[in-house]
């Protein structure tokens, strides 16, 4: 266990599930309360810590080198050089090793980094959204006792045209997306892959529903019911509902321009794979894969006629695509191994 972790009996909230599936939206509506402060996706578990580092002490150069990451992408943004930004941080970052004493862990700087960047907004509880986290609730709640987390699930097919538009964000608001992000974007999707993740992510879940500190969102009863829903999320999180809480930009879509100037809950979002987009051997694919889980959510399959030779040319490509996307997506790992082991043996 690591024994050497500050702050972490404090109240934070964690937004997780599979990418695409509301997760931004969720942590703009926690962002809203006047008590709430959002780390936008750190990737701190798998990209900066794993099991293996659990306890292990790091020195006071290792401390600042997390720190400095932590720092630029919460305020620089993912996709910024650490180098860029880290003179300005600097004076910030001193100060927290300090803090942290002899032999500190890489958990500590985490928690640590939380609980100072949502003071330093003038917050008490941090909200921590990375999606692939659902891959480690059970972390999660070992290392936070009164953690909070809300998992966002979506339908799958819905999930799909995202996934499929997700490299046209650049041109849609997103000017924060380099082009080599845009080009991993468009290797990384496969109607199958897409598919297997959001039931890996769904399974993930599967151990906590009854968690008490775990709670499951589908996206659209945000969409058909946002006050209930949301009041229903701040019980669960233990702090009072705030109306303003609605009140989120219209910005993210991988279909629409962002206009942040408009604010609320849009609900035409809901349904968009069924009227432009996908194909129908992208839905069936998605339906054959992703069936028996979709109906545990109140997904529905819809009826398909597919042209038999497409479909079989999309599995035969599947295992190409997923080398190309796994070389691509090395430096996003720091244990191959225990990522992909989270990912396929759900």
């Amino acid at each position: 266990m690591d024994n050497k972790v500050p702050h972490s009996d404090d109240p934070v909230v964690f937004i997780v599930g599979n990418s695409r599936s509301g997760t931004t939206m969720m942590m703009r509506i926690m962002n809203n309360h006047s008590m709430v402060h959002s780390i936008n996706e750190p990737h701190f578990f798998e990209k900066m810590w794993t099991p293996k580092d659990d306890g292990v002490p790091i020195n006071a150069k290792v401390a600042f080198d997390l720190y400095a990451k932590l720092f630029t992408c919460q305020r620089a943004g993912f996709f910024e050089p650490v180098e860029k930004h880290v003179a300005k941080y600097k004076a910030e970052i001193d100060q927290l090793v300090a803090q942290l004493g002899d032999s500190p862990s890489r958990l500590a700087v985490y928690s640590s980094f939380l609980k100072y960047e949502t003071e330093v907004n003038g917050k008490s509880i941090p909200c921590e959204k990375t999606p692939q986290n659902i891959f480690y609730v059970r972390e999660i709640l070992d290392k936070f006792p009164n953690a909070r987390i809300i998992n966002m699930v979506r339908d799958p097919r819905a999930v799909m045209l995202s996934q499929k538009r997700k490299w046209k964000r650049r041109a849609l608001g997103a000017d924060f997306m380099t082009k080599k992000e845009t080009l991993r974007l468009q290797i990384n999707y496969h109607p199958l892959a897409v598919s297997k993740l959001w039931n890996a992510a769904i399974s993930a879940a599967k151990p906590f529903a009854s968690e008490p500190r775990f709670m499951t969102v589908r996206f659209e009863d945000i969409l058909q019911k946002p006050d209930e829903t949301v009041k229903s999320i701040c019980a669960f999180a233990d702090f009072p509902f705030e109306p303003e809480m609605l009140q989120v930009p219209h910005a993210g879509s991988s279909s629409e321009a962002d206009k942040k100037s408009e604010l609320g809950i849009r609900k035409t979002r809901a349904k968009g794979w069924l009227e432009k987009g996908l194909t129908k051997t992208e839905i069936q694919i998605c339906q054959n894969t992703c069936g028996e889980l979709m109906r545990e959510y109140d997904y529905k399959p819809i009826d398909v006629k597919v042209n038999p030779i497409e479909l079989a040319w999309k599995y035969l490509i599947f295992p190409f695509k997923m080398m190309l996307a796994l070389l691509i997506n090395l430096n996003r790992m720091r244990s191959i191994g225990d990522t992909l082991k989270r990912r396929l043996f759900q």
